[in-house]
């Protein structure tokens, strides 16, 4: 913990240990991520064992609480949206004398994507595997971007792999909850997607070999090209649905 030029109380990080208590009614676990809001945390109910995800906010990204009102609301509001994990309640916790929000939801087996392309030959994904995750993924965003919301922060290390096959399953870890215009948000998304399906097929390093049709979705990452092709999350959906893989070769 510091302090910066005007006394306000400043943590980079929680660090908490294993096996240390939160507000008499959690156990710490491990660390899931970390981001520019917070930290995740896996932790157990100590009264009946079931296991959850506490999401603890730096003081200094929730001046008067308004980013867990916020982020908390924003979850409720999407809580049929089925690639979001399930918000509980607030918990307030003292760490370093110092009041913290912490905000309790579902907690979701399955591997971060970051480590899920480890097990994979060049931790890279098959296009047509690849195609099935960016297919997933842009489903799932698009109900959130229908409901007149975004998510605003997605990477490999906020996306849950809980099963894969014909279907990947998928969960969202994280929301990033800030004050930038929707239509803006609404294209990183769109944007970050694009990235996170190439830089699963091997990103710079494989890209000159892939399909036609897999450059025409990441249209080298230029952002012009990707938001032209890709007005809305529903075109890119749509463009996903329609692709006629006839003419590539693997």
């Amino acid at each position: 913990m510091r302090k910066n030029s005007g006394q306000k109380v400043i943590i980079d990080s929680f660090d908490l240990a294993a096996g240390r208590k939160m507000a008499g009614k959690y156990e710490v676990l491990s660390l899931l991520g970390s981001g520019w809001e917070g930290e995740v945390y896996k932790i157990r109910e100590i009264r009946t064992g079931i296991e959850r995800a506490a999401k603890l906010f730096f003081p200094q990204r929730n001046i008067g609480n308004k980013t867990a009102k916020s982020y908390a609301q924003k979850l409720h509001k999407l809580r049929q949206v089925p690639i979001l994990i399930k918000y509980h309640t607030e918990e307030i916790l003292l760490i370093r004398k110092f009041p913290i929000t912490v905000l309790i939801s579902e907690y979701v087996e399955g591997d971060l994507l970051s480590e899920f392309l480890k097990k994979f030959p060049g931790q890279r994904l098959h296009p047509y595997q690849a195609l099935h995750l960016l297919y997933a993924l842009t489903c799932g965003i698009e109900e959130i971007h229908l409901l007149n919301e975004t998510h605003g922060d997605l990477h490999t290390d906020n996306i849950i792999i809980n099963r894969f096959g014909l279907e990947f399953d998928v969960k969202l870890l994280d929301l990033f909850h800030g004050p930038y215009p929707k239509k803006e948000t609404r294209q990183t998304d769109i944007l970050e997607l694009i990235r996170i399906f190439y830089d699963t097929l091997g990103g710079a390093k494989r890209y000159s070999k892939l399909p036609v049709t897999v450059k025409q979705i990441c249209c080298g990452l230029k952002r012009s090209l990707i938001l032209d092709r890709f007005r809305t999350i529903s075109h890119l959906r749509e463009h996903l649905e329609s692709l006629d893989w006839s003419s590539d070769t693997f």
